[in-house]
């Protein structure tokens, strides 16, 4: 589990709805149900580690847009701030450590509640992800000799950043839960879209109609749970945005906690079965800090506890 102030820093200006609350108020929820025994301290992703997923001259626009602390490093989502880019660095490090420490065998899971931002494009800013973790995190394995990775999506966005740039690469699996583009940015991840190519069948797109929640649980795990086992990890990510839950300020889905303690419970499985345990949860969305709390805290507890739970 990564806590400490470098993750508090990727927090912009208000009234914007990524902000530090969201990771405060899952600290406090952690205390409270007396799961925060194992923290370990953000790090800082280092210009080279970026630049295994991005294009040099994105990492250097987000520097400059850094000094100067104006503007927008997208269309309009996400503000330029003083510093934004040694806070993306801590985002995207914390995660690289999450993940070496895991594979290392230092632990079995990992959680970065600030990781996940799955928006961002190997070029560019986007949907308030400056980098994309998950995108770094895959290219590192890689460097590592993994070559089967699954990774799963339960934010209420399509991970546009991770699933485009391996559409064709038949070793990253993913799973996508999303509400569909049609109603929500960024407006992709149609059901049809299952992989170009050689990597025909290894992606997964779920796209929901505004409203459904916890009823399509009971269709949506045995798919994961085929689609995981045929996909035969090495490694395990998951992208467990809480704007998924009911109330969230921006999303439209319905679910409660009980859909990320499944998914969770779920891949649990899997990592112990399929690769000695490695998995790596990431925060993601998530715009009301009490969802954040329930949904991530439910993710941890599920970690934390044994495959009976």
């Amino acid at each position: 589990m990564v806590k400490g102030d470098g993750l508090l820093k990727y927090s912009f200006p208000p009234p914007h709805p990524f902000n530090s609350a969201r990771a405060v108020r899952f600290w406090e929820e952690l205390v409270r149900q007396d799961l925060g025994e194992v923290m370990v301290e953000p790090e800082l992703a280092d210009e080279e580690a970026l630049e295994l997923f991005h294009k040099k001259s994105h990492v250097d626009s987000v520097r400059e847009a850094s000094s100067l602390g104006r503007g927008y490093l997208d269309e309009g989502d996400t503000p330029a701030f003083k510093g934004v880019f040694e806070a993306a660095e801590f985002a995207v490090g914390s995660t690289l450590a999450c993940v070496e420490k895991t594979l290392g065998g230092e632990v079995d899971h990992g959680f970065n509640p600030v990781g996940g931002l799955h928006h961002a494009r190997r070029d560019a800013s986007a949907g308030f992800c400056v980098f994309n973790d998950i995108g770094v995190a895959i290219e590192l394995l890689r460097s590592r000799g993994i070559k089967r990775v699954l990774y799963v999506d339960i934010d209420v966005h399509h991970g546009d950043g991770v699933f485009y740039p391996y559409e064709f690469d038949s070793g990253v699996f993913i799973f996508d839960v999303h509400e569909s583009g049609r109603f929500l940015y960024p407006g992709t991840g149609s059901e049809g879209e299952t992989g170009g190519g050689p990597a025909e069948g290894t992606k997964v797109n779920i796209p929901l109609l505004p409203g459904e929640g916890d009823e399509t649980i009971k269709e949506i795990l045995p798919r994961l749970e085929e689609f995981a086992a045929r996909a035969r990890p090495e490694f395990v990510i998951l992208q467990c945005g809480a704007d998924s839950l009911a109330g969230d300020p921006i999303g439209g889905l319905k679910f409660s906690e009980k859909f990320h303690s499944s998914v969770a419970r779920a891949l649990h499985n899997v990592a112990d079965k399929a690769c000695n345990g490695r998995l790596v949860a990431l925060g993601g969305g998530g715009y009301s800090p009490d969802n954040c709390a329930r949904a991530w805290t439910s993710v941890v507890k599920e970690l934390v506890g044994s495959q009976d739970n």
